[in-house]
Parts: structure tokens; C-alpha cells; sequence
């Protein structure tokens, strides 16, 4: 797990991202700044653990056809500035292949260190295992898109990422296969990620080039 330090202007926010290759850093494209600082290897980001890497961001990398009104395309990749170093705190997450595909009642986990609640900040990570759900269950967000979004989380459980959360992995059985998107709004909806799978070439090609 990244934990991803965000400057806009004056204002700071957060993120969650993960490590893909030891200098590239997968996220949400919502997640962009002007400034953005990586922490790898961290538990508690209010103290200076040892297990912690603080890595600035070299070059960002949102996806071309990445929608804010919708959402749609919610993926970039952060280049980091120095490579990250690999140990029992900081490992790589294994992506899925273009054709993998996540079965409804699937059994996943999401980490990140947003908001317990409306109100409650938490300098600790935490993690909780969620369903992924029938696209169906996310009729409601107007700008779901079936092919490049996952619908994820049993409404009403109270269970779901939520501010702060953005940009951290939806892990299936070790693998990535998506990432905290559309996280804001209600707790009690499911929450939208982004289809891994989907952008599977679009990540190749960036990770290939910047050797």
C-alpha cells in the first residue's frame, strides 16, 4: 500500500495507491496534484517508522480519457523519483490479465487510511473484505460503465471505503482488479472502482516506455 501525500495550490488531501513496479505507483486519476509524495512501507503515517519510504513523485501520468464528470478512465500512474526498495514491508501487487474477470459474490479486500466515518479521521490503515456485486447494484451512480468499472461493497453494512480512500487496490485473491474510485457520496451504496483488466494494455505500454 502507497500512502499518497497530495498538494493542489494551498490546499493537501490524500490518497491511497499501490506499487506495480519498483518505480511506478498505480492510482486513481482524481488523485492528481501539483505535488504528490509517495509513503511506502507505512502503518501508521503520523509516526516516523522505520518500515517507511518517503518517495517524491517524478512524473505523473493520468489516463488520456479520463472523465471528472463521470469518472470514467479513473487511473494514472505515478513515476516515482528514485526506485522503491523491496523488503517485508514494501512488495509489489500482482495486476490481473486483460481477460481475467471477477465474479458477483466474490470475496475481496480494500485498504487505505480514509475516513472511518463522516467525521472520523484515522492515522492507521485499515483494511476490510468486501463482495464485489452485479453491475446492477450501482444503477444508481449515473456514470457507471460496466466494461471499465466494478460495482463493490453489500449496501448497508456500513463496510466501504470512504474520503481518503481513493486510489487504493481492490485485492482478489492476491491480485489487484481494481482500484477505490468513486468512494464519496453514501455509505450505505456500493462503491465504484476502476476495471483493472480494462487497462491492462494502457499500463504495459506507459511501464514499457519509461525502462
Amino acid at each position: 500500500m502507497a500512502y499518497l501525500e497530495i498538494q493542489r495550490g494551498v490546499n493537501r488531501s490524500l490518497c491511497g495507491g499501490f506499487l506495480v513496479k519498483t518505480n511506478f505507483v498505480l492510482t486513481a486519476a482524481h488523485c492528481n496534484g501539483d505535488k504528490i509524495t509517495v509513503k511506502l512501507g507505512a502503518h501508521n503515517i503520523s509516526e516516523q517508522e522505520r518500515s517507511q519510504q518517503k518517495i517524491p513523485v517524478h512524473h505523473r501520468i493520468p489516463h488520456p480519457q479520463y472523465d471528472k464528470k463521470t469518472l470514467n478512465n479513473d487511473i494514472m500512474l505515478l513515476q516515482l523519483s528514485r526506485n522503491a526498495v523491496l523488503n517485508n514491508w514494501v512488495r509489489l501487487i500482482p495486476l490481473p490479465n486483460t481477460k481475467s474477470r471477477v465474479r458477483p459474490g466474490s470475496m475481496c479486500s480494500v485498504a487505505g487510511w480514509g475516513r472511518t466515518c463522516r467525521n472520523s479521521r484515522t492515522h492507521t490503515l485499515h483494511e476490510v473484505d468486501l463482495e464485489v456485486m452485479k453491475d446492477n447494484m450501482c444503477h444508481l451512480y449515473p456514470g457507471y460503465y460496466p466494461s471499465a468499472m466494478l460495482c463493490v461493497g453489500k449496501p448497508g453494512l456500513g463496510k466501504l471505503p470512504y474520503r481518503g480512500d481513493s486510489g487504493g487496490p481492490l485485492v482478489c485473491e492476491g491480485v489487484a482488479q481494481g482500484i477505490a474510485s468513486y468512494v464519496d457520496e453514501h455509505l450505505w451504496e456500493p462503491s465504484v472502482f476502476t476495471k483493472l483488466s480494462t487497462f491492462i494494455p494502457w499500463i504495459q505500454k506507459i511501464l514499457q516506455k519509461q525502462n
